[in-house]
């Protein structure tokens, strides 16, 4: 029982931290560049928003309450990153960032949703004829949201290093991710199946 739960944690843990699929850490990027570690709260309730998302969509697919076009879902899916990271860049330095939050709380489980759908296939697979897909889907959830927590802890360390070793301002830092992340999505958009 106990070996069942941690396979199902872990492999929650390499759906996010997979090199191969890395759009799920590109959009964790965007979403916590922005913020400090004296933000925790702010970033965990986001990040946990996309966590919802992600596995309301999982349980939709795994009971076949929802079918989708997979390559739709591969399209947009870069389109939320990209979303994010220019938001991010038209919004660094802003002072007042923090206090509309709502927005982002609500963009946040929205972007989960869709990438949820986008791992909707391989989680039927990974279910099959599991007895118990919910227990299932909660241990897996769990996986993602311990990987989405360390990727936030690296992220929010790497401000702090730049910005306090190699002097980048706060707006700097954001606006070099952010611009990164859009440098190596524009590939994943026009590369999607839908445009081609």
């Amino acid at each position: 029982m106990l070996n069942d739960f941690w396979f199902n944690v872990s492999y929650g843990i390499n759906h996010v931290l997979d090199l191969n699929g890395y759009d799920h850490v590109l959009f964790l990027m965007v979403l916590a560049v922005p913020y400090l570690f004296k933000d925790w709260k702010r970033i965990l309730i986001l990040v946990s928003m996309f966590t919802l998302g992600h596995t309301f969509s999982l349980v939709l697919a795994a009971y076949g309450i929802v079918k989708v076009n997979a390559n739709l879902v591969e399209f947009l899916i870069p389109i939320t990153i990209i979303i994010t990271a220019i938001y991010n860049v038209f919004t660094a330095g802003k002072k007042d960032k923090g206090k509309s939050a709502g927005p982002l709380f609500f963009a946040s489980l929205f972007f989960g949703l869709i990438h949820g759908l986008g791992f909707a296939r391989e989680f039927r697979m990974f279910a099959g004829e599991s007895s118990n897909k919910i227990e299932l889907l909660v241990e897996f959830a769990l996986g993602i949201e311990i990987a989405q927590v360390i990727i936030v802890f690296v992220v929010l360390f790497l401000g702090l290093l730049f910005q306090t070793l190699f002097r980048f301002s706060r707006r700097d830092w954001i606006m070099v991710v952010s611009s990164i992340v859009i440098g190596l999505v524009i590939p994943m958009i026009f590369g999607s199946e839908l445009l081609n």
